[in-house]
């Protein structure tokens, strides 16, 4: 994977975060993650083929919930309409967290099995205790929900680990991202990422607005990402050139499978052309020099000029400016540099169309 160059010079402060045995920001490789989420259907085999499926897609990450429901839900009359399996279903948004809720065992599980397929893990917890769970199952990194960025004493809890964490902020204000930061900054940590989300599902184009990319970056010092709702690959692959360097996509098997998320999550096939376009648009940011790069260093000797003789000339004769054509190709001497041949003798005949060199003279 090559890697890209940081996009302006107040990026230059952000030294980049390490997850696992990966440097993450600027200038390094954008770090995919398969959301998996709830896609697992409180099915640990479905689980398991959801790492594997990410794996092999080639995601640097997999990430899950690791919620109690009651962390965030006790009103059971509360109501949820979503399309599972192209019908509509409605039913008690409590019902529906239960049934996808794991438990701190098979979080852990989950971890040892994603590292036996030497992918990243991590998750979304939604209280203290779910934090230690993830501590105790070895994850890299933390992921704060777009729901629950005004939760600041779990932002905290998550800073106080010291491990990098991701803040998503769909919905959220201005002043409520800066709360947000600055609690997690509070306890000394400044291994942040801090992700553009739009909360809808699908985002269509119009309202990717991913010029909030380079907005928060400079507004808030961070490391920037995007958490992509979007149809097909190319807002992530926009996204990695605009400075994200965390990619997350919604992930499952199949989409015809039951449960509120899948129908806009991304199939196995869809996953792995994301991952190629973000891998290309890696390689294509370069590193911002000026001068020209290695593949144009080998078409300038074929498509640039020279200074040439403009006709044939004899020993003892003195270059003038009319003496002098620009032709290709491009590796004599330099038309910048012309007047430097102007009132030189020759020692040899030349021909018209001779490029010019210091041994002419």
């Amino acid at each position: 994977m090559s890697a890209r160059a940081p996009l302006s010079s107040a990026s230059h402060a952000l030294a980049p975060l390490r997850i696992g045995d990966r440097e993450v920001g600027l200038g390094q490789p954008s770090y995919v993650v398969a959301e998996i989420g709830i896609n697992h259907n409180g099915d640990m085999a479905l689980a398991r083929d959801g790492i594997a499926a990410a794996k092999e897609a080639g995601a640097d990450a997999v990430k899950f919930q690791n919620y109690k429901t009651e962390d965030f839900l006790s009103d059971r009359g509360l109501m949820y309409s979503y399309v599972s399996a192209g019908k509509e279903v409605t039913e008690p948004q409590y019902d529906m967290f239960k049934r996808y809720e794991l438990s701190d065992t098979q979080v852990v599980d989950l971890a040892e099995y994603a590292k036996q397929q030497r992918i990243d893990f991590h998750a979304t917890p939604t209280s203290k205790a779910g934090i230690d769970v993830l501590m105790a199952a070895g994850v890299g990194v933390l992921k704060n929900g777009s729901d629950f960025l005004g939760h600041l004493p779990l932002i905290q809890d998550m800073g106080r680990t010291g491990l990098p964490t991701v803040l998503s902020t769909g919905m959220a204000s201005a002043s409520a991202i800066e709360d947000a930061i600055n609690a997690f900054r509070s306890t000394g940590n400044e291994q942040l990422i801090v992700l553009h989300c739009v909360s809808k599902y699908p985002t269509p184009a119009n309202e990717l607005n991913l010029n909030r990319i380079a907005t928060l970056r400079d507004s808030f010092g961070t490391h920037v990402g995007f958490s992509d709702h979007s149809e097909g690959v190319a807002a992530a692959a926009i996204a990695v050139s605009m400075g994200a360097v965390w990619i997350e996509k919604h992930f499952t098997i199949s989409r015809d499978l039951p449960g509120p998320d899948h129908r806009f999550s991304s199939t196995p096939d869809e996953l792995a052309a994301l991952v190629r376009a973000c891998r290309t648009a890696d390689q294509a940011m370069g590193r911002g020099a000026l001068a020209s790069g290695t593949a144009e260093a080998v078409s300038a000797g074929s498509f640039t000029l020279s200074c040439v003789a403009a006709r044939d000339m004899s020993p003892g004769e003195r270059v003038s400016a009319d003496d002098i054509a620009f032709r290709r190709p491009g590796n004599g001497w330099p038309p910048s540099l012309s007047e430097k041949l102007v009132g030189r003798t020759l020692k040899n005949a030349v021909e018209s169309g001779h490029l010019f060199s210091l041994d002419d003279f």
